[in-house]
C-alpha cells in the first residue's frame, strides 16, 4: 500500500530534494562543532516548528501536502531546511550589523521568493484569509534576526566565517549578489502584486 505522502507528486520530489540537500549542507557546518552548531540547529528547528504550529492553529496558513506528516505542519521540512538556512546565516554573516542587514536581505528575499513560488505552483503551502506576502516577509525577517542574535551568543567568532566587508563594495562578488537578488525579487514582487490586484 502506498502512503499518501509518497504519491509521486512534484511536492514529494521537492520535499525529498530539500531534505537531502539541507541535511548534507548542515553536516558540513555541524561537523565544525557538533555541540554548539547542533544546539543552534535544534533551537532553530524547535522554534520554527512552534511558530509554524501556532500560525497554522490561528489559521494564517495551511499545508495541503506534508511530506512525512506527523501533525498539521511540515515538521521535517522546518527542522531540516530552516535550520540549515539558519546555520548558513550565522556561519557567514558579516561582523558589522550594517552589512548583516544586507546579507540577511539576500537570505530573506530568496526565502520569501521560494515560498511565494511554492504557494502559487504547488500544494506545499496555502495562505489563509488574514495572511499575505508581507506578513510572511516580515516573519522571515523577525525569525532570522532573532536567530542571528541567538547564534551570536552560542557560536564563538573562531567558528564563524563572516563574509569580508570588501565583498560588499562596488564591483566585488557580493555587491553583484545583493543587486541581482534585489532587482529580481523586487521585479517579481511588483509583478505578483499587479497580478493579484488584477485578479481581484
Amino acid at each position: 500500500m502506498t502512503l499518501t505522502f509518497l504519491d509521486g507528486s512534484k511536492e514529494m520530489y521537492i520535499s525529498i530534494i530539500s531534505v537531502v540537500f539541507s541535511l548534507i549542507g548542515s553536516f558540513f557546518i555541524l561537523r565544525l562543532d557538533w555541540r554548539r552548531y547542533g544546539l543552534l540547529y535544534l533551537i532553530a528547528g524547535v522554534l520554527g516548528n512552534v511558530l509554524c504550529y501556532i500560525f497554522v492553529e490561528v489559521g494564517f496558513y495551511s499545508f495541503p501536502y506534508i511530506f512525512m506528516p506527523v501533525i498539521k505542519t511540515p515538521v521535517t521540512a522546518v527542522l531540516t531546511a530552516f535550520s540549515f538556512y539558519v546555520l548558513v546565516g550565522v556561519r557567514y554573516s558579516p561582523v558589522s550589523w550594517t552589512y548583516k542587514i544586507a546579507f540577511y536581505g539576500v537570505i530573506v528575499n530568496l526565502g520569501a521568493l521560494m515560498e511565494t513560488i511554492f504557494k502559487n505552483t504547488t500544494r506545499l503551502i496555502q495562505y489563509g484569509y488574514e495572511w499575505d506576502f508581507w506578513d510572511s516577509y516580515t516573519s522571515w525577517w523577525a525569525f532570522f534576526i532573532l536567530m542571528e542574535w541567538i547564534g551570536g551568543k552560542i557560536i564563538p567568532p573562531h567558528l564563524r566565517a563572516p563574509i569580508k566587508i570588501e565583498a560588499f563594495r562596488f564591483d566585488n562578488w557580493f555587491w553583484f549578489v545583493i543587486h541581482i537578488v534585489g532587482m529580481f525579487t523586487i521585479f517579481l514582487a511588483g509583478l505578483y502584486l499587479g497580478l493579484s490586484i488584477t485578479a481581484e
